[in-house]
């Protein structure tokens, strides 16, 4: 129980060292959001895709194999 009290007083006057995710923490959240969404940005805008949401026009019936 001693030990137990020892440690706590101890820490207990021990100052708060900042550890790694409270010094870059928010700096790597920032950096992968900017990240992502140069990513998406690039496939989104390079990729092709036909934005045209309506099948009129597009979709065509195919020919009837027996």
């Amino acid at each position: 129980a001693r030990g137990i009290q020892r440690t706590a007083v101890r820490q207990a006057h021990h100052k708060y060292e900042p550890n790694f995710h409270d010094k870059y923490g928010n700096m790597i959240l920032i950096g992968g959001a900017v990240v992502f969404t140069a990513v998406w940005g690039y496939v989104l805008t390079r990729a092709g895709v036909e934005w045209g949401l309506s099948p009129v026009g597009r979709v065509t019936p195919k020919e009837w194999k027996e």
